[in-house]
């Protein structure tokens, strides 16, 4: 599967030109949501969906670049800071400054972190201390909640 330059069929577009400032919230109903996503990134980024492993088109992404949410376009990731965490979903050790929030998931019976945009408060997947220096952590993430721009 080739990597997406965009969000496939949903109508968003990225422009890194003009990124959304750190901060700036976006709110948007369900049927906004709807319209914006394909059904599988509605999945993964409203209802916290899970694609399968080694299925996303950015796991085995080697590109030179920035990862966008899916959802709203805001810088999230950069190639810089991605790995082989060998686990089949893209792997970062580090988030872009004040893009990624966090929070508690106790869901499937294991405490863990839920990792979701800043922006729009779509998840993106969870973050683990199992990673590599500098940070230690393994941002593991879902193929479909991110756009791409070389």
């Amino acid at each position: 599967m080739a990597p997406r330059t965009d969000t496939a069929s949903s109508s968003l577009t990225v422009d890194p030109s003009h990124p959304p400032p750190v901060g700036e919230r976006l709110t948007l109903s369900e049927a906004e949501w709807r319209q914006r996503l394909t059904a599988e990134q509605y999945e993964v980024l409203r209802e916290q969906g899970t694609e399968p492993a080694f299925s996303g088109a950015y796991w085995n992404h080697h590109a030179q670049g920035t990862y966008y949410c899916a959802g709203c376009g805001a810088p999230l990731f950069s190639s810089a800071h991605k790995f082989d965490s060998g686990t089949g979903w893209p792997s970062y050790f580090q988030a872009l400054e004040g893009r990624v929030g966090e929070t508690r998931d106790e869901s499937h019976g294991m405490a863990r972190t839920e990792i979701h945009c800043a922006r729009c408060g779509g998840h993106l997947g969870h973050v683990f201390d199992d990673g590599p220096q500098p940070t230690g952590l393994r941002y593991c993430v879902d193929s479909l909640s991110l756009a791409f721009r070389p």
